[in-house]
């Protein structure tokens, strides 16, 4: 009895070990590629880590003003009714300005209670009904901005509402390449410099990875009732904003 057990745990033992070298090999193995490059698996943090940075700062080209109408009554019908037709002049006077259909996109549509409280009655009483109408419209001619927001301001009338106003490129794929080079080459100086301060030769990347920062410039305006017609356009000014692309490089350390 005494053999057998001693038989079975040099049994157990032994593929312990086994498994244990099996392991040991699969950590530290190297895989090659039909190309030839070899590819350590055991560890994904070896190498020269660094991140680059590049910016390009650029001009928006696209304003885009989110504006609408909100009307306020004593029935659910009047506010509508009001509000239809504000909106309709609103619309009207964006498509004489320029804007096309397209770039008008309506972004919320509400109908709501208006209550106060009733001290005499101890609760809430309904008011009135009120019919909100929002709408973004993208402007592709920023020189003209001014002079839409002055349309829609007399075209809605006392129902108009200006939300806010933000700016943007319409295709910024030139400034993120430019951005990428720059990043690219941010990493890569960093990388030659720790490799030379390391004194080891600079290897190809084995890992690249990146974060695009593309900001939208909204200046906070709100118009809760229309202004005079002015004696001069409302002055609009995009400024300029920055793309930014953000990389992390890993390098191999070549022998």
């Amino acid at each position: 009895m005494k053999k057998k057990w001693q038989l079975a745990t040099g049994l157990a033992l032994a593929l312990a070990l086994a498994w244990l070298g099996g392991c040991a090999t699969t950590a530290t193995e190297e895989g090659v590629l039909p190309s030839g490059l070899k590819i350590n698996f055991g560890n994904q943090q070896e190498g020269i880590w660094v991140s680059g940075r590049g910016e390009v700062t650029a001009v928006p080209d696209i304003v885009n003003l989110q504006l609408g109408i909100s009307s306020q009554r004593a029935s659910v019908a009047e506010a509508q009714s009001e509000a239809a037709a504000a909106m309709d002049r609103v619309m009207t006077s964006l498509s004489q300005n320029g804007v096309a259909d397209k770039d008008i996109q309506t972004q919320q549509f509400s109908i709501q209670q208006i209550t106060r409280w009733d001290e005499d009655r101890q609760e809430q009483v309904v008011i009135g009904y009120r019919v909100d109408n929002m709408v973004l419209a993208k402007i592709r001619e920023i020189a003209k901005t001014g002079a839409i927001i002055d349309a829609v301001a007399v075209a809605g009338g006392d129902y108009t509402r200006i939300n806010s106003i933000s700016f943007s490129i319409d295709d910024p794929s030139n400034y993120k390449n430019e951005a990428r080079d720059k990043a690219m080459a941010d990493a890569r100086a960093k990388a030659e410099q720790l490799a030379n301060l390391s004194g080891v030769k600079l290897g190809l990347p084995t890992y690249i990875t990146e974060s695009v920062y593309y900001p939208m410039y909204t200046p906070v305006v709100r118009a809760e009732a229309p202004m005079p017609a002015p004696a001069a356009v409302t002055p609009i000014s995009p400024g300029e904003m920055k793309v930014t692309i953000d990389v992390q490089v890993a390098y191999a350390i070549a022998e």
